[in-house]
């Protein structure tokens, strides 16, 4: 990792307090970006600040529910009047919502996966676009699964809201192709974390890399000399994808 990659950047995470959320927040700290970090579990946020605090880092945290859309309207407020603009967007957080037939899940269900995964997305673009176009090299990501396109029996919910979410990526790529503002995918594959033990109930977790593995990768595509939007990071085979019309 270059040292002090990201000196002097404000950089927001969301689902910041475990797995890859939990994983950038500390290598955007430690690269010198000040972490604005959002979870739910206020707990869990104070034992980041306290390794990020170790690691030489500083951290602003938001214990706040990404369904609470007022609430991230407020977000933008409050970076705008203390800080006046955003680098970083790393949106991270998602759910998977269970895995069942299409026609068996609940809607209450259905719409909170879809609410978390791409409505909150949206909300924090309508909320933090004006910050990042202030930046010099505003970079929004956003945490997309294979999920979006294989399209794999009972991962129903999961899948629609990562491919909505790829959409929605995709057409501010295209809003701010003439602004310093680039918007990038990343696709991570398996990795150690709570979703996945929870989908793959019967998977050796030791055989998977890890959100420390990934988050290098991160810092690349969160860099001011990135120079790539509308793409997919693609981690397991370490390369970009160029979303394509049917032939």
């Amino acid at each position: 990792m270059a040292d002090k990659l990201l000196a002097g950047r404000l950089a927001v995470v969301t689902g910041a307090s475990r797995g890859i959320g939990r994983a950038t927040a500390l290598a955007l700290a430690e690269a010198g970006a000040h972490v604005i970090a959002l979870a739910r579990t206020q707990g869990a946020l104070e034992e980041l600040d306290d390794e990020i605090q170790e690691k030489g880092g500083t951290a602003t945290l938001v214990p706040v529910d990404l369904m609470d859309f007022a609430a991230l309207d407020r977000l933008g407020a409050g970076i705008n009047e203390r800080w006046g603009k955003l680098d970083i967007l790393f949106g991270n957080a998602g759910i998977l919502g269970g895995l069942a037939p299409l026609g068996h899940y609940d809607p209450k269900t259905w719409d909170g996966t879809m609410a978390v995964n791409v409505t909150a997305n949206w909300r924090l673009i309508r909320s933090l676009d004006p910050l990042l176009q202030k930046s010099d090299a505003g970079r929004a990501i956003f945490v997309s699964s294979g999920a979006a396109h294989k399209c794999t029996a009972y991962w129903g919910v999961y899948s629609v809201s990562k491919a909505a979410l790829e959409a929605l990526a995709r057409t501010y790529a295209a809003e701010t192709a003439t602004t310093p503002v680039k918007v990038m995918l990343v696709n991570p594959g398996p990795l150690r974390t709570r979703m996945r033990a929870a989908a793959m109930p019967g998977e050796d977790p030791e055989t998977l890399r890890t959100p420390e593995d990934l988050a290098p990768h991160i810092l690349r595509l969160a860099s001011p000399s990135w120079t790539e939007s509308g793409k997919i990071y693609d981690f397991p085979q370490d390369r970009l994808l160029t979303p394509q019309m049917p032939a």
